[in-house]
């Protein structure tokens, strides 16, 4: 399938766009906002795009036109400020939905955040963030879409060892960006992720059986 990576210049998105880049039944077309972030990727021979998030849905539409799949791994940051967070996380992420929707694309994978699901857990000093993340996973999951999200936990920047601890709510830890991405991958078309949300860690399971036993 195709693949339209929104967030694409950012540390999970590039990992996923290479993935999918070198993928033998995937290709990928990464959607950033800026023309040197465009020029980066076409030096590598990816597909790219230039469209804003806080722009229109018909900007994004037009992004997404030709994919049979988005993949939704943008994010402001935990420390911007609450109106960039409410833009990007939310509102961005709502207008990617529409746009989904206004071309035809039926399958949307979304990067949420820990826990997102469940305000008790949510950091104090995080409340706007986990919000946003909050209230889009619940429109995508309200939507026609055929979702998955991926709530991983602390992101950390070695490299990945392919084993993973899947689960509707896990207790806390972390993961490496590599394997986020690889799980991202090989969720798209893993029918036992559809129409389902869960936790993301390290652990010691490989990431394809994980998904597969996914309950």
């Amino acid at each position: 399938m195709k693949v339209l990576v929104i967030g694409a210049n950012g540390q999970v998105g590039q990992q996923v766009v290479n993935m999918l880049h070198a993928h033998e039944r995937h290709t990928v077309r990464a959607m950033v906002r800026k023309q040197e972030q465009l020029e980066a990727f076409q030096k590598k021979g990816i597909e790219a795009v230039l469209a804003d998030l806080e722009g229109t849905v018909d900007e994004i539409a037009e992004a997404a036109k030709g994919c049979d799949a988005i993949v939704f791994s943008a994010g402001s940051g935990g420390h911007t400020g609450a109106d960039k967070t409410l833009l990007v996380d939310l509102d961005g992420a709502v207008k990617a939905m529409e746009a989904a929707e206004k071309v035809g694309i039926k399958r949307f994978v979304m990067v949420s955040s820990f826990q997102a699901h469940n305000r008790e857990n949510w950091p104090e000093n995080l409340k706007p963030y986990y919000v946003a993340k909050h209230y889009a996973d619940r429109m995508l999951m309200n939507s026609g879409l055929n979702y998955t999200i991926i709530r991983p936990g602390y992101l950390r920047n070695e490299k990945g060892t392919g084993l993973v601890t899947i689960a509707e709510n896990l207790n806390g830890g972390s993961i490496p960006r590599e394997d986020v991405a690889r799980t991202i991958v090989q969720s798209l078309d893993e029918p036992n992720t559809y129409k389902k949300a869960f936790d993301l860690m390290s652990g010691d399971t490989e990431i394809a059986e994980a998904l597969k036993s996914l309950q």
